[in-house]
């Protein structure tokens, strides 16, 4: 029997319209995590009542989820493009993660390695889905939550297309926890050193918002049809 699909979301959902699902607190062994709970699908906004990145209980987002029954993840974060060729607007479905971040473990009595890396059967299906978006390249965590200097951006760009505070930690979980998982990106900004402008949350949130009918219209796809 299949099991359920989650998304996680993050500012990218700041104001969208989501599919009606009934609000679920969950225990965990790592904390608590509340959610939105549909008949096969599960919703998670990693920022509910403001969490800023870093202080984010992953381990009790991810667990949560594996408990009711997911079997698949999907990742919607915002970013910043590390290259000018992908221009705020973007959809990117990447294909590997990296991480300046320390990625949390759920394994803390015992030594096991977990092989890390996005689903490619779920990524090529969520590309498929999501209307422009590319498939490729490599997400860069950075702990967050200040946003990163234009030389470390340089650095970044050297190894990795977008950068984000969120993704690569979820993923890592998901994979310890044996749950398939892909990531859509939204590029709501140009990294800092990339573009003409200067980088700030506001503007983030605002671009995030400014795009908020067509992610909530992804999402409602995403649910449908994953």
């Amino acid at each position: 029997m299949t099991g359920r699909l989650a998304v996680i979301g993050g500012t990218s959902l700041i104001d969208c319209n989501l599919p009606p699902l009934e609000p679920r607190a969950v225990q965990t062994p790592y904390g608590a995590a509340t959610l939105l709970e549909g008949r096969e699908t599960l919703l998670l906004q990693r920022h509910r009542e403001g969490r800023p990145p870093h202080r984010i209980n992953h381990r009790a987002h991810l667990a949560a989820l594996a408990l009711l029954g997911a079997d698949r993840v999907v990742l919607i974060g915002s970013t910043g493009s590390l290259r000018r060729e992908i221009p705020p607007g973007s959809l990117l479905v990447p294909g590997e993660y990296a991480s300046l971040a320390p990625i949390p473990t759920v394994h803390d009595h015992a030594i096991v390695h977990a092989s890390p890396g996005f689903s490619p059967g779920l990524s090529e299906r969520l590309a498929a889905i999501a209307p422009g978006a590319s498939r490729g390249g490599v997400y860069v965590q950075t702990p967050g939550p200040r946003l990163e200097t234009r030389r470390e951006i340089r650095a970044l760009a050297a190894w990795g297309d977008v950068v984000g505070m969120t993704c690569a930690s979820e993923a890592a979980l998901a994979n310890e926890l044996g749950l398939e998982v892909a990531a859509l990106c939204t590029v709501d900004n140009y990294a800092n050193g990339i573009g003409d402008r200067e980088v700030s949350f506001e503007a983030v949130v605002a671009a995030a918002r400014a795009n908020c009918e067509r992610t909530g219209a992804i999402v409602a796809r995403i649910m449908r049809e994953l």
